[in-house]
Protein backbone atom coordinates (compact mmCIF):
# COMPACT_ATOMS: atom_id res chain seq x y z
CA UNK A 1 0.00 0.00 0.00
CA UNK A 2 0.58 4.13 -0.42
CA UNK A 3 1.21 6.11 1.93
CA UNK A 4 -2.32 7.65 0.53
CA UNK A 5 -4.25 4.02 0.78
CA UNK A 6 -2.86 3.29 4.01
CA UNK A 7 -4.18 6.52 5.65
CA UNK A 8 -7.32 6.21 3.74
CA UNK A 9 -7.72 2.47 5.01
CA UNK A 10 -7.06 3.91 8.44
CA UNK A 11 -9.57 6.57 8.29
CA UNK A 12 -12.26 4.48 6.29
CA UNK A 13 -12.36 1.80 9.60
CA UNK A 14 -11.85 4.50 12.39
CA UNK A 15 -8.81 3.28 13.35
CA UNK A 16 -7.03 5.53 15.64
CA UNK A 17 -2.96 6.35 15.95
CA UNK A 18 -2.53 3.52 18.48
CA UNK A 19 -3.79 0.65 16.18
CA UNK A 20 -0.73 1.40 13.75
CA UNK A 21 1.98 -0.31 15.83
CA UNK A 22 -0.41 -3.65 15.86
CA UNK A 23 -1.51 -3.53 11.71
CA UNK A 24 1.55 -2.44 10.00
CA UNK A 25 3.20 -5.63 9.62
CA UNK A 26 0.51 -7.96 8.85
CA UNK A 27 0.48 -8.74 5.48
CA UNK A 28 -2.66 -9.06 3.93
CA UNK A 29 -3.53 -5.63 4.64
CA UNK A 30 -0.43 -4.31 2.31
CA UNK A 31 1.30 -2.62 4.62
CA UNK A 32 4.37 -4.97 5.59
CA UNK A 33 7.37 -4.78 2.87
CA UNK A 34 6.88 -8.41 2.11
CA UNK A 35 8.33 -7.73 -2.22
CA UNK A 36 11.33 -8.62 -1.01
CA UNK A 37 13.01 -11.22 2.16
CA UNK A 38 13.61 -9.23 5.36
CA UNK A 39 17.40 -9.31 6.35
CA UNK A 40 17.99 -8.03 10.20
CA UNK A 41 21.27 -7.85 12.63
CA UNK A 42 21.82 -7.35 16.16
CA UNK A 43 25.31 -6.72 17.80
CA UNK A 44 25.08 -7.59 21.44
CA UNK A 45 27.80 -6.37 23.23
CA UNK A 46 29.32 -7.69 26.73
CA UNK A 47 32.49 -5.92 28.10
CA UNK A 48 36.29 -6.82 29.55
CA UNK A 49 37.41 -9.68 27.39
CA UNK A 50 37.23 -12.94 27.76
CA UNK A 51 39.49 -16.08 28.74
CA UNK A 52 40.85 -17.19 25.46
CA UNK A 53 41.84 -20.66 26.44
CA UNK A 54 37.60 -21.14 27.70
CA UNK A 55 36.02 -19.12 24.63
CA UNK A 56 38.38 -20.22 21.59
CA UNK A 57 37.81 -23.59 19.50
CA UNK A 58 41.18 -25.49 18.92
CA UNK A 59 40.63 -26.82 15.88
CA UNK A 60 39.21 -24.65 12.58
CA UNK A 61 36.42 -25.52 9.92
CA UNK A 62 33.48 -27.41 10.73
CA UNK A 63 34.77 -30.05 12.99
CA UNK A 64 35.17 -28.08 16.49
CA UNK A 65 34.60 -27.74 20.06
CA UNK A 66 33.00 -25.63 22.24
CA UNK A 67 34.77 -24.37 24.86
CA UNK A 68 32.98 -23.43 28.04
CA UNK A 69 32.51 -20.52 27.16
CA UNK A 70 30.52 -20.91 24.59
CA UNK A 71 28.85 -24.39 25.70
CA UNK A 72 25.07 -22.57 25.79
CA UNK A 73 25.40 -22.74 22.11
CA UNK A 74 25.35 -26.18 21.23
CA UNK A 75 22.17 -26.66 20.09
CA UNK A 76 23.33 -23.87 17.73
CA UNK A 77 26.42 -24.84 16.73
CA UNK A 78 25.30 -25.70 13.04
CA UNK A 79 24.04 -21.75 13.33
CA UNK A 80 27.21 -20.49 14.47
CA UNK A 81 30.32 -18.85 12.96
CA UNK A 82 33.09 -18.30 15.24
CA UNK A 83 36.09 -15.73 13.82
CA UNK A 84 39.10 -15.68 15.95
CA UNK A 85 42.04 -13.34 14.32
CA UNK A 86 39.73 -10.33 13.91
CA UNK A 87 41.30 -7.50 15.53
CA UNK A 88 40.68 -3.64 15.88
CA UNK A 89 43.50 -2.12 14.45
CA UNK A 90 42.31 1.57 14.94
CA UNK A 91 44.71 3.64 17.34
CA UNK A 92 45.17 7.00 18.55
CA UNK A 93 43.72 8.79 21.80
CA UNK A 94 41.95 6.89 24.52
CA UNK A 95 42.97 4.17 26.46
CA UNK A 96 41.94 0.45 24.82
CA UNK A 97 38.65 0.36 27.06
CA UNK A 98 37.90 3.40 25.24
CA UNK A 99 39.01 3.06 22.04
CA UNK A 100 37.32 -1.03 22.48
CA UNK A 101 33.66 0.24 22.33
CA UNK A 102 34.36 4.04 20.29
CA UNK A 103 35.60 2.23 17.97
CA UNK A 104 34.35 -1.19 17.52
CA UNK A 105 31.32 -0.62 15.12
CA UNK A 106 32.94 2.86 13.99
CA UNK A 107 36.12 1.32 12.94
CA UNK A 108 37.92 4.71 13.22
CA UNK A 109 39.63 7.27 15.51
CA UNK A 110 38.25 8.96 18.30
CA UNK A 111 38.24 12.54 18.76
CA UNK A 112 40.80 14.53 21.13
CA UNK A 113 38.92 15.31 23.98
CA UNK A 114 39.07 15.36 27.73
CA UNK A 115 37.40 12.53 29.05
CA UNK A 116 40.79 10.50 30.76
CA UNK A 117 40.73 6.56 31.07
CA UNK A 118 43.35 4.52 32.51
CA UNK A 119 47.12 6.04 31.60
CA UNK A 120 46.63 6.70 28.05
CA UNK A 121 45.70 10.10 25.95
CA UNK A 122 42.41 11.47 27.53
CA UNK A 123 39.57 11.35 24.41
CA UNK A 124 36.44 12.35 23.17
CA UNK A 125 33.42 10.81 20.85
CA UNK A 126 34.16 8.70 18.19
CA UNK A 127 34.66 10.30 14.86
CA UNK A 128 32.82 8.32 12.62
CA UNK A 129 29.26 6.52 12.65
CA UNK A 130 28.67 3.28 13.42
CA UNK A 131 27.99 0.33 11.20
CA UNK A 132 24.60 -0.38 12.51
CA UNK A 133 23.60 3.06 11.93
CA UNK A 134 25.27 3.34 8.08
CA UNK A 135 22.75 0.07 6.97
CA UNK A 136 20.15 1.57 8.64
CA UNK A 137 20.29 4.50 6.99
CA UNK A 138 20.72 2.64 3.79
CA UNK A 139 17.49 0.44 4.62
CA UNK A 140 15.93 3.51 5.43
CA UNK A 141 16.60 5.09 2.31
CA UNK A 142 14.45 2.17 0.43
CA UNK A 143 10.34 1.50 0.53
CA UNK A 144 10.94 -2.07 0.26
CA UNK A 145 13.25 -1.66 3.34
CA UNK A 146 11.98 0.86 5.32
CA UNK A 147 10.77 0.48 8.71
CA UNK A 148 9.01 2.77 11.31
CA UNK A 149 12.17 2.93 14.01
CA UNK A 150 15.00 1.37 11.40
CA UNK A 151 17.00 0.93 14.71
CA UNK A 152 16.43 -0.22 18.37
CA UNK A 153 19.12 0.39 21.04
CA UNK A 154 18.78 -1.53 23.75
CA UNK A 155 21.03 -2.21 26.93
CA UNK A 156 20.95 -3.71 30.18
CA UNK A 157 22.79 -1.98 33.73
CA UNK A 158 24.25 0.74 31.37
CA UNK A 159 25.19 3.68 33.43
CA UNK A 160 23.49 6.65 33.19
CA UNK A 161 26.16 8.78 32.09
CA UNK A 162 27.13 9.51 28.89
CA UNK A 163 30.80 9.14 27.94
CA UNK A 164 33.56 6.60 25.69
CA UNK A 165 32.81 3.77 27.77
CA UNK A 166 29.19 3.43 27.55
CA UNK A 167 28.64 4.33 23.72
CA UNK A 168 28.69 1.75 21.30
CA UNK A 169 26.29 3.41 18.46
CA UNK A 170 26.73 6.32 16.79
CA UNK A 171 24.84 8.33 14.16
CA UNK A 172 27.79 10.01 12.98
CA UNK A 173 31.17 11.91 14.02
CA UNK A 174 30.41 13.05 17.56
CA UNK A 175 26.72 11.56 17.93
CA UNK A 176 26.95 9.07 20.16
CA UNK A 177 23.26 6.79 21.05
CA UNK A 178 22.31 6.35 23.89
CA UNK A 179 20.75 2.66 24.66
CA UNK A 180 17.47 2.23 26.77
CA UNK A 181 18.26 0.26 29.25
CA UNK A 182 14.94 0.64 31.18
CA UNK A 183 12.11 -1.91 29.59
CA UNK A 184 9.23 0.05 30.75
CA UNK A 185 10.66 3.16 28.64
CA UNK A 186 11.31 0.80 25.54
CA UNK A 187 7.88 -0.40 25.66
CA UNK A 188 6.54 2.97 25.78
CA UNK A 189 8.68 3.99 22.92
CA UNK A 190 7.08 1.23 21.09
CA UNK A 191 3.78 1.20 21.87
CA UNK A 192 2.68 4.36 23.59
CA UNK A 193 3.39 7.67 25.62
CA UNK A 194 2.50 6.99 28.90
CA UNK A 195 4.36 8.84 31.33
CA UNK A 196 3.49 7.81 34.81
CA UNK A 197 5.03 4.34 35.67
CA UNK A 198 2.74 4.47 39.15
CA UNK A 199 -0.33 5.02 36.86
CA UNK A 200 0.57 2.60 34.10
CA UNK A 201 -2.77 2.06 31.81
CA UNK A 202 -3.10 -0.46 29.80
CA UNK A 203 -2.40 0.23 25.77
CA UNK A 204 -4.66 -2.09 24.50
CA UNK A 205 -7.98 -0.95 26.33
CA UNK A 206 -7.53 1.99 24.23
CA UNK A 207 -7.53 -0.07 20.60
CA UNK A 208 -9.39 -3.19 21.63
CA UNK A 209 -12.25 -2.07 19.84
CA UNK A 210 -10.00 -0.51 16.67
CA UNK A 211 -8.38 -4.60 17.11
CA UNK A 212 -11.87 -6.12 16.35
CA UNK A 213 -12.08 -3.94 13.85
CA UNK A 214 -8.72 -5.07 11.92
CA UNK A 215 -9.56 -8.29 12.60
CA UNK A 216 -12.48 -8.69 10.63
CA UNK A 217 -11.02 -7.46 7.40
CA UNK A 218 -7.58 -9.31 7.23
CA UNK A 219 -6.88 -13.51 6.57
CA UNK A 220 -6.64 -16.14 9.65
CA UNK A 221 -2.99 -15.94 9.43
CA UNK A 222 -2.98 -12.52 10.16
CA UNK A 223 -5.81 -12.54 12.66
CA UNK A 224 -3.25 -15.55 14.86
CA UNK A 225 -0.67 -13.15 14.36
CA UNK A 226 -2.62 -9.76 15.66
CA UNK A 227 -3.45 -11.71 18.38
CA UNK A 228 -0.17 -13.36 19.31
CA UNK A 229 1.38 -9.74 19.29
CA UNK A 230 -1.59 -8.48 21.35
CA UNK A 231 -1.11 -11.24 23.83
CA UNK A 232 2.61 -10.49 24.09
CA UNK A 233 1.77 -6.75 24.92
CA UNK A 234 -0.79 -7.54 27.57
CA UNK A 235 1.81 -10.18 29.17
CA UNK A 236 4.81 -7.22 29.02
CA UNK A 237 2.83 -5.02 30.58
CA UNK A 238 1.57 -7.37 33.53
CA UNK A 239 5.51 -7.78 33.76
CA UNK A 240 5.77 -3.76 34.25
CA UNK A 241 3.31 -3.79 36.77
CA UNK A 242 4.84 -5.92 38.69
CA UNK A 243 7.85 -4.96 38.52
CA UNK A 244 7.06 -1.18 38.95
CA UNK A 245 5.34 -2.58 42.41
CA UNK A 246 8.01 -4.54 43.75
CA UNK A 247 10.32 -2.10 42.75
CA UNK A 248 8.68 1.18 44.62
CA UNK A 249 8.13 2.99 41.09
CA UNK A 250 11.53 2.13 39.43
CA UNK A 251 11.72 -0.04 36.52
CA UNK A 252 15.44 -0.93 37.06
CA UNK A 253 17.66 -0.28 40.01
CA UNK A 254 19.23 3.68 40.78
CA UNK A 255 22.99 3.90 39.63
CA UNK A 256 25.65 5.15 41.60
CA UNK A 257 28.96 6.28 39.20
CA UNK A 258 30.20 3.32 37.28
CA UNK A 259 27.44 0.41 38.45
CA UNK A 260 24.04 0.05 39.30
CA UNK A 261 23.83 -0.20 43.30
CA UNK A 262 21.22 -3.19 42.91
CA UNK A 263 22.18 -5.19 39.88
CA UNK A 264 20.52 -7.91 41.18
CA UNK A 265 18.00 -7.52 38.07
CA UNK A 266 20.15 -7.86 35.70
CA UNK A 267 18.94 -11.25 34.41
CA UNK A 268 15.27 -10.40 34.59
CA UNK A 269 15.91 -6.85 32.47
CA UNK A 270 17.86 -8.86 30.39
CA UNK A 271 15.00 -11.32 29.13
CA UNK A 272 12.43 -8.46 29.26
CA UNK A 273 14.65 -6.66 27.11
CA UNK A 274 14.99 -9.60 24.72
CA UNK A 275 11.43 -10.42 24.58
CA UNK A 276 10.68 -6.87 23.46
CA UNK A 277 13.30 -7.21 21.05
CA UNK A 278 12.00 -10.40 19.74
CA UNK A 279 8.58 -8.82 19.13
CA UNK A 280 9.36 -5.81 17.41
CA UNK A 281 11.35 -7.36 14.83
CA UNK A 282 7.80 -9.90 14.37
CA UNK A 283 6.05 -6.61 14.27
CA UNK A 284 8.78 -5.41 11.84
CA UNK A 285 9.66 -2.25 13.82
CA UNK A 286 13.46 -2.04 13.40
CA UNK A 287 15.68 -4.71 10.84
CA UNK A 288 18.59 -3.84 13.27
CA UNK A 289 19.41 -3.57 16.41
CA UNK A 290 22.31 -2.93 19.17
CA UNK A 291 21.80 -5.11 22.68
CA UNK A 292 24.93 -3.56 25.16
CA UNK A 293 24.93 -5.30 28.46
CA UNK A 294 26.31 -2.47 30.84
CA UNK A 295 29.23 -0.56 29.14
CA UNK A 296 33.10 -1.24 28.84
CA UNK A 297 35.14 -1.03 32.32
CA UNK A 298 31.44 -3.01 33.48
CA UNK A 299 31.58 -3.75 37.12
CA UNK A 300 28.50 -5.62 37.13
CA UNK A 301 28.28 -8.26 39.90
CA UNK A 302 26.90 -11.36 39.35
CA UNK A 303 25.92 -13.18 42.36
CA UNK A 304 23.05 -15.17 40.83
CA UNK A 305 26.00 -17.14 39.07
CA UNK A 306 28.05 -17.27 42.90
CA UNK A 307 30.27 -13.97 41.39
CA UNK A 308 30.34 -11.44 44.51
CA UNK A 309 33.52 -9.51 42.62
CA UNK A 310 32.84 -6.69 40.20
CA UNK A 311 33.71 -8.04 36.02
CA UNK A 312 36.51 -5.52 35.66
CA UNK A 313 38.09 -6.08 38.99
CA UNK A 314 38.52 -9.22 38.04
CA UNK A 315 39.37 -9.33 34.55
CA UNK A 316 42.89 -7.54 35.42
CA UNK A 317 43.16 -11.02 37.91
CA UNK A 318 46.62 -12.50 36.17
CA UNK A 319 46.22 -15.62 34.15
CA UNK A 320 47.55 -17.72 36.95
CA UNK A 321 45.22 -16.77 39.04
CA UNK A 322 42.64 -19.88 38.67
CA UNK A 323 40.03 -18.53 40.41
CA UNK A 324 39.37 -15.63 39.17
CA UNK A 325 39.44 -17.23 35.65
CA UNK A 326 36.92 -19.70 36.68
CA UNK A 327 34.81 -16.87 37.34
CA UNK A 328 35.36 -15.08 34.40
CA UNK A 329 34.63 -17.80 32.13
CA UNK A 330 31.54 -18.46 34.49
CA UNK A 331 30.49 -14.55 33.54
CA UNK A 332 31.21 -15.14 29.89
CA UNK A 333 28.99 -18.23 29.73
CA UNK A 334 26.13 -16.52 31.42
CA UNK A 335 27.09 -13.47 28.49
CA UNK A 336 26.58 -16.70 26.06
CA UNK A 337 23.07 -17.82 27.27
CA UNK A 338 21.75 -14.31 26.91
CA UNK A 339 22.80 -15.10 23.36
CA UNK A 340 21.45 -18.21 23.48
CA UNK A 341 18.09 -17.32 24.15
CA UNK A 342 17.78 -14.49 21.91
CA UNK A 343 18.65 -16.93 19.12
CA UNK A 344 16.58 -19.74 20.24
CA UNK A 345 13.31 -17.02 20.51
CA UNK A 346 13.75 -15.81 17.23
CA UNK A 347 14.48 -19.51 16.02
CA UNK A 348 10.88 -20.54 17.17
CA UNK A 349 9.09 -17.10 15.91
CA UNK A 350 7.68 -17.87 12.67
CA UNK A 351 8.70 -14.81 9.83
CA UNK A 352 5.50 -13.04 9.51
CA UNK A 353 4.38 -12.83 5.72
CA UNK A 354 7.69 -14.85 4.63
CA UNK A 355 9.62 -18.22 5.06
CA UNK A 356 11.15 -19.56 8.32
CA UNK A 357 11.83 -18.07 11.12
CA UNK A 358 12.84 -15.06 12.86
CA UNK A 359 16.53 -16.35 13.01
CA UNK A 360 16.40 -17.61 9.41
CA UNK A 361 16.39 -13.86 8.73
CA UNK A 362 18.67 -12.48 11.42
CA UNK A 363 22.40 -12.25 12.24
CA UNK A 364 23.07 -11.97 15.52
CA UNK A 365 26.78 -10.86 16.72
CA UNK A 366 28.45 -10.83 19.95
CA UNK A 367 31.25 -9.15 20.33
CA UNK A 368 33.18 -7.16 23.27
CA UNK A 369 35.57 -4.37 23.35
CA UNK A 370 38.71 -6.29 24.04
CA UNK A 371 40.25 -9.65 23.47
CA UNK A 372 41.63 -10.13 27.27
CA UNK A 373 40.80 -8.10 29.70
CA UNK A 374 44.40 -8.65 31.64
CA UNK A 375 46.57 -7.47 29.03
CA UNK A 376 43.67 -4.76 27.09
CA UNK A 377 44.83 -6.26 23.67
CA UNK A 378 42.71 -5.37 21.19
CA UNK A 379 43.55 -8.26 19.03
CA UNK A 380 41.27 -11.09 18.77
CA UNK A 381 38.04 -9.06 19.72
CA UNK A 382 35.76 -11.45 19.75
CA UNK A 383 33.04 -12.43 17.35
CA UNK A 384 30.60 -14.66 17.48
CA UNK A 385 28.19 -14.93 15.13
CA UNK A 386 24.55 -17.10 15.48
CA UNK A 387 21.53 -16.92 12.85
CA UNK A 388 20.77 -16.85 8.67
CA UNK A 389 20.29 -13.48 8.34
CA UNK A 390 22.87 -12.66 6.05
CA UNK A 391 23.25 -15.54 4.31
CA UNK A 392 27.16 -16.32 5.41
CA UNK A 393 27.72 -19.96 5.85
CA UNK A 394 27.31 -21.38 9.54
CA UNK A 395 28.71 -23.90 11.39
CA UNK A 396 32.35 -22.98 11.34
CA UNK A 397 35.40 -22.13 13.60
CA UNK A 398 37.65 -19.77 11.40
CA UNK A 399 40.97 -18.13 12.48
CA UNK A 400 42.41 -15.21 10.40
CA UNK A 401 46.00 -13.97 10.36
CA UNK A 402 45.47 -10.31 12.56
CA UNK A 403 42.43 -9.52 9.97
CA UNK A 404 41.01 -5.60 10.86
CA UNK A 405 37.82 -5.46 11.91
CA UNK A 406 37.04 -3.12 9.86
CA UNK A 407 36.94 -6.03 6.87
CA UNK A 408 34.32 -7.53 8.72
CA UNK A 409 32.46 -4.56 9.52
CA UNK A 410 32.40 -4.15 5.32
CA UNK A 411 31.48 -7.51 4.87
CA UNK A 412 28.24 -6.95 6.97
CA UNK A 413 27.18 -3.93 5.18
CA UNK A 414 27.75 -5.86 1.67
CA UNK A 415 25.32 -8.80 3.33
CA UNK A 416 22.30 -6.20 3.05
CA UNK A 417 23.66 -4.85 -0.08
CA UNK A 418 24.85 -1.99 0.98
CA UNK A 419 28.20 -1.93 -1.52
CA UNK A 420 30.57 0.60 0.47
CA UNK A 421 34.23 0.40 -0.44
CA UNK A 422 35.24 1.53 2.95
CA UNK A 423 34.16 2.15 6.35
CA UNK A 424 35.51 3.82 9.14
CA UNK A 425 39.24 4.48 8.48
CA UNK A 426 40.19 3.45 5.23
CA UNK A 427 43.73 2.68 6.11
CA UNK A 428 42.29 -0.86 7.17
CA UNK A 429 39.93 -1.99 4.13
CA UNK A 430 42.30 -1.53 2.01
CA UNK A 431 41.21 -5.75 0.81
CA UNK A 432 37.84 -5.55 0.86
CA UNK A 433 34.99 -7.49 3.07
CA UNK A 434 36.25 -10.80 4.32
CA UNK A 435 35.69 -13.48 1.59
CA UNK A 436 35.18 -16.93 3.15
CA UNK A 437 32.13 -15.94 5.48
CA UNK A 438 29.40 -17.03 2.44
Amino acid sequence: MTRTSRREFVRNLGLGAAALPFVTNLPSLGFANTQTRKKRMVVLFSPNGVVPSAFWPDEEGENFTLKESLQPLEPLRDRTLILNGVCDRVRGDGDNHMRGIGCLLTGIELFPGNIQGGSDTPAGWASGISIDQEIKAFLQSRPDTRTRFGSLELGVMVPERADTWTRMSYAGPNKPIAPIDDPYQMFARLYGQMKDEAALKSILDDVQEDLKKVSAAVSAEDRRLLEEHATFVREMERELRTQTAEEAGHAVPQLEPGVKEENDNMPRISKMQIDLLVNSFAADFARLATFQFTNSVGQARMRWIGVEEGHHELSHEPDSDDEAQEKLTKINRWYCEQLAYLAQRLAETPEPGGEGSLLDNTLLIWTNELGKGNSHTLDNIPFVLVGGGLDFRMGRSLKYPRVPHNRLLLSLAHGFGHQIEKFGNPDFCGDGPLTDLT
